[in-house]
């Protein structure tokens, strides 16, 4: 790969790591701090839905973004990095219904299930499925297989 290509793929990871690192800061995010104090008798936040539907719309964004951005620079394969924002919009579109609900019964289905569950809502975690994937499709198609 080309220089310029590791460099686009490092900024990439630099921004999904910023995401992370800025997130109290970037987000509205209320179960930030219940999640992290790994207390499971917290008290329930209290919350505006509006802005913590936006907040993590925004955040699903840049992940994506930043994702398919990553995976262009690996691959070089437009159709691949399609099908990678594809797959990460099905993830979505699946478990932040979930995590909605799970937030709506305050957790009652279960505190793992919902971490989890915010955890594939708010981090790129399809990104480490997707690239040995697609890593794999590509040493296939070099074999002709």
């Amino acid at each position: 790969m080309k220089l310029i290509n590791w460099f686009i793929i490092l900024l990439g990871i630099v921004g999904l790591i910023s995401v992370r690192v800025l997130e109290d800061q970037m987000f509205y995010d209320p179960f930030l701090n219940y999640f992290h104090e790994a207390n499971r008798h917290a008290s329930f936040p209290a919350f505006d839905w509006g802005k913590l539907i936006i907040s993590h719309f925004v955040r699903f964004g840049i992940n994506v973004a930043l994702s398919a951005l990553i995976v262009q620079f690996i691959f070089s394969n437009k159709q691949w990095t399609l099908q990678a924002v594809v797959l990460m919009l099905i993830v979505f579109a699946i478990t932040f219904p979930l995590y909605l609900y799970c937030i709506h019964t305050k957790f009652e289905v279960g505190y793992l299930f919902s971490f989890y569950m915010r955890r594939f809502v708010i981090q790129p975690l399809v990104l480490l499925l997707i690239v040995p994937t697609f890593y794999y499709r590509k040493v296939l198609q070099a074999r002709g297989n």
